[in-house]
């Protein structure tokens, strides 16, 4: 059985005692500690720069859902190929992953996030056009890059930036998350027809997004690449690292390894529902625009909730509560697409989107579960890049077996049995301790 590595209790527990104690040390704010120095105006912009990025880590997914049957039908893919498309943006966040906070460390976060912006503005911008299915995959796969770097450094920025904070900034990237991630769902399919109907042109039009942040961004990289002191360049790390205690094995402990499951069973949910809800609701006999909204609306339930439930989350000694209630959304949304897909179709959506608020609430534990930015920074490259190989098989999996079965029956059940493990990982990773043992 795996044991916790110098895991103590957690904010949660410390935090009021801290509060309370006469000589309680007060908490770094963007114009304290490793920021001292810095103009008020840039603690600003950067959290714009957070929402901007946000706002681009999710529409390359979501807009190929919802035109996932016309891109199969021009790129002439089989199911298990359309099966294996849904499954790439997992693998590539799982292998670029862990290349962020050493990318981080040497170009400085900044010109890292930039980078990705660029990457995924580029890759939206081309795949559309490359008329193959093994160019369409390349250029995806440079989209997915820039979006599995901002994955990983989100929460080491806002650790770093907004220590006091961690809750409401999570948040605040969580809800433009999934705004974007709505509006792709919604918007894909009008603004094609809007644009002559070629579905190329649907997909090609999320680029703008990802310019919008890299303009955002660059004045960042400039003013000193979002977490170094005034005055230092955009290369530079960090400033006053605090070390991992000496021997610290982060595959030893059994919360990051249960943040890792928890992360990597609710990834799984997640992409399965943006990559074939739509096609599980047109299978249903409801047309393409409106199976695009229904899954605008399971995303746009995010964006409050991905605000608030960071919020409480932060303010509660475990998180197990939460998990348990996302869990059984879930179970029930599953339930109405086994036995009435059509009929429920509005209530299904909006159940399956509460419940895909485990992702928030992941990204808000990666920031409870460690006390400093390198032990968050450690803890979210382990639970992102773990969780989200754990994800690969699941969409894969779905198209599989509704290729072979003929129909969505196998399929829903399959994820309606993977949302038991989600719950048990959530509440073992909502335990109040975290993994670096410092205060």
């Amino acid at each position: 059985m795996l044991e916790d590595v110098t895991e103590t209790p957690g904010p949660a527990a410390t935090t009021q005692a801290r509060a309370t104690g006469p000589t309680a040390p007060k908490p770094e704010s963007p114009t304290e500690g490793p920021a001292a120095g810095i103009s008020p105006w840039l603690p600003r912009l950067l959290a714009a720069g957070l929402v901007l990025a946000a706002l681009n880590l999710r529409p390359a997914i979501t807009s190929l859902g919802s035109l996932l049957e016309e891109v199969r039908d021009g790129l002439h893919m089989s199911g298990g190929v359309a099966g294996a498309l849904t499954s790439v943006p997992q693998l590539c966040f799982a292998v670029f992953g862990i290349t962020a906070p050493r990318l981080a460390r040497r170009f400085g976060p900044a010109t890292v996030v930039l980078a990705g912006m660029v990457a995924i503005a580029a890759g939206l911008l081309i795949r559309p056009f490359t008329g193959s299915t093994a160019g369409f995959l390349v250029a995806s796969t440079l989209a997915l890059m820039g979006i599995a770097v901002g994955n990983v450094l989100m929460p080491v920025i806002v650790k770093r930036w907004f220590p006091d904070r961690v809750g409401p900034m999570t948040g605040l990237y969580s809800m433009a998350l999934s705004l974007g991630t709505a509006l792709a769902a919604a918007a894909t399919v009008p603004v094609t027809d809007a644009l002559g109907g070629s579905w190329r042109t649907g997909l090609a039009v999320w680029a703008a997004l990802g310019v919008l942040a890299v303009l955002v961004w660059i004045p960042l990289v400039r003013r000193g690449n979002g977490t170094a002191p005034e005055g230092a360049g955009a290369g530079a790390a960090p400033a006053g690292p605090q070390p991992l205690p000496a021997g610290f094995r982060i595959g030893r402990s059994s919360t990051a390894w249960a943040l890792a499951c928890f992360f990597g069973l609710q990834s799984t949910a997640a992409y399965i529902t943006m990559g074939w809800m739509p096609q599980i609701f047109r299978d249903a006999g409801i047309s393409a625009s409106t199976a695009g909204v229904l899954l605008a609306v399971t995303m746009v339930m995010g964006v409050p909730l991905a605000f608030v439930i960071p919020r409480v989350a932060a303010g509660m000694r475990t998180q197990g509560p939460i998990v348990l209630f996302l869990g059984i959304c879930g179970l029930a949304g599953y339930a109405g697409l086994y036995l009435a897909p059509a009929g429920g179709a509005w209530v299904w959506a909006v159940l399956l989107g509460v419940s895909n608020c485990a992702f928030p609430l992941a990204l808000t534990m990666i920031g409870l579960r460690a006390r400093t930015g390198w032990g968050v920074a450690r803890l979210s490259v382990f639970a992102q890049s773990t969780g989200y190989l754990i994800s690969i098989p699941g969409p894969l999996l779905v198209g599989v077996l509704n290729e072979h079965s003929g129909g969505w029956g196998l399929p829903i059940a399959f994820m309606a049995a993977l949302m038991v493990p989600q719950i048990v990982a959530g509440v073992l990773a909502g335990r109040d301790r975290t993994i670096d043992g410092r205060g």
